[in-house]
């Protein structure tokens, strides 16, 4: 199809109407129904059909998404195994008796989530399975819990020296190096380019100032005093299917399957790196290479189906739940999982609709003309920033965009003439843009998977917890702009940029946050 401005109605009537009606499933349905419209020729009826039988099963179909669903399926039935053995009690009062207090969970949530940081998809479905009954505890929001698990999963992932978002970043640069052939690692490259990782960076210290000074604003805080109060609280599934929940069991049935979880994985990525490697050829490969290698979404099976297992086996073998009650308390977990599993199959054939009419490259040129050569890591950033969010796919824009970004900002200083040194850091710069532009959109966009399954492990209504962190999300990307990209455009050293913007979120959470727990002591909740 021709590129046109129509092509962004879809994404934006899925999300426009999500955010309007608070309800995500008709709205990211009618989305696919819309972009399927334009690609039949406005044809509805037909393209009605071709939501049913091409998009939707081609969404299922593809391995990837069909391994997304079954790992978070098995996830979400390990969680339910443990919380009827009542594992995830015994865990939630040993945790609570060294954490204290809403500050103390929340922080303690975010260092998990930047912790685990070789995945975003095990950081997001292991933080919020494992912190939320102690969060709940304490009194604090699940819209807070996903914001916390959320924003720390793509970007300390997009960081992280070691990580599976590694290997396709570092390949997008290597090859566009190839391209202009410039000598020269692509790992090495994406070193260089960390110091300017301005919106990744910053979001994880916005997480710690939030998480650390108890202080909220917008709807976040709204959340917050509700839940500081009382008002709306949450029951696990045990307790919404009127079932009396099991006395609490040692924590160690619950840490083992997650420790069992993360092992799995880190181990998984190694043997899957490694044997992929071997069967290449390669003798000594580093492990670089092996990250780049591995099957990440295989791994997370591996990962999974252990888990599974050894929460089964231990319940039933601490006789906390016969093999019956186990399968039971199995499908109760994954039961749990389903309205996700049907958001993420909506907003995948959402994609699927939105790369058949050309959107992120319609977006993309009508960006064009705005690059110059100061502006390009600002520009280069928001553009990211645009197609992310309207798309979901942070991979999708970084394939999309790289090619394109990578040699303009390599042609354009010297065109300008631009000393070699700042040359090289508008080319930095432009490049970490891109890669930190994905991440804004992964991290918050409602058609994002990982947004949905943050929503779904922390138990949080999906487009509350995308009304939530979409303020603190937009206002680290626009201290990002406004200390980072733009002066970087100028050859401001990364590191005074980093500290401007720190300060500058320190202040403006410090002038506009406030702490819902006095407001609820002072309206007579309980803080």
């Amino acid at each position: 199809m021709s590129p046109g401005w129509p092509v962004v109605l879809p994404p934006l009537l899925a999300i426009g109407l999500a955010l309007a009606w608070r309800r995500v499933l008709p709205s990211l349905l009618l989305g696919v129904w819309a972009g399927a419209t334009l690609l039949a020729g406005g044809r509805p009826l037909t393209a009605l059909l071709r939501v049913g039988d091409t998009y939707l099963v081609n969404a299922l179909a593809d391995r990837d998404h069909a391994a997304i669903v079954l790992f978070s399926l098995l996830l979400g039935g390990m969680v339910g195994i443990l919380s009827r053995a009542g594992a995830t009690e015994g865990m939630v009062r040993a945790l609570t008796g060294r954490v204290r207090g809403r500050r103390g969970a929340q922080t303690a949530t975010a260092g998990l989530g930047t912790v685990i940081f070789f995945d975003d998809y095990a950081n997001t479905l292991l933080v919020g399975n494992a912190m939320r009954p102690l969060c709940d505890r304490l009194g604090v929001s699940r819209a807070k819990l996903a914001y916390l698990v959320d924003s720390t999963a793509a970007p300390v992932t997009s960081v992280a020296v070691i990580s599976t978002w590694i290997g396709f970043e570092v390949g997008l640069i290597q090859d566009a190096m190839q391209r202009l052939s410039l000598d020269g690692s692509g790992y090495l490259f994406f070193l260089r380019s960390l110091p300017y990782s301005f919106y990744p960076l910053l979001t994880l210290l916005f997480v710690y100032l939030v998480a650390g000074s108890g202080r909220d604003f917008g709807p976040m805080a709204a959340a917050e005093r509700r839940a500081a109060r009382g008002d709306g609280a949450v029951k696990d599934a045990a307790a919404a299917a009127g079932e009396t929940p099991a006395p609490a069991a040692s924590p160690w049935l619950a840490v083992v399957p997650l420790l069992v979880v993360i092992l799995a994985t880190v181990g998984g990525l190694w043997y899957s790196g490694r044997t992929a490697l071997a069967a290449a050829g390669a003798a000594h490969p580093s492990l670089r290479e092996i990250l780049q290698s591995a099957d990440s979404l295989a791994v997370l099976m591996w990962a999974s189906l252990s888990g599974v297992l050894t929460a089964g086996a231990l319940v039933t073998g601490a006789r906390r739940l016969s093999l019956a009650e186990t399968s039971e308390a199995w499908l109760a977990g994954a039961r749990e999982m389903l309205v996700a599993m049907a958001i993420l199959v909506l907003a995948w054939s959402l994609g699927k609709v939105c790369d058949e009419l050309g959107t992120a490259r319609w977006l993309v040129e009508q960006s064009r003309g705005l690059l110059s050569v100061h502006l390009l890591p600002a520009v280069s950033f928001l553009l990211a920033a645009a197609v992310s969010f309207a798309t979901g796919t942070s991979w999708g824009t970084m394939a999309i965009l790289i090619p394109m970004i990578f040699p303009m900002a390599h042609a354009l200083p010297a065109a300008a003439g631009v000393s070699a040194a700042a040359a090289s850091g508008i080319l930095l710069a432009s490049v970490r843009a891109v890669l930190a532009g994905a991440v804004f959109g992964d991290h918050c966009s409602p058609l994002s998977d990982t947004t949905i399954m943050s929503s779904m492990a922390s138990g949080c209504d999906h487009v509350e917890h995308v009304r939530t962190q979409l303020p603190y999300a937009v206002t680290v990307a626009a201290a990002a702009v406004l200390c980072g990209y733009l002066p970087a455009g100028y050859g401001a050293p990364p590191a005074v940029s980093l500290l401007l913007g720190g300060l500058l979120l320190a202040a403006w959470l410090r002038w506009r946050g406030r702490n819902p727990a006095a407001g609820a002591a002072a309206t007579g909740g309980t803080p």
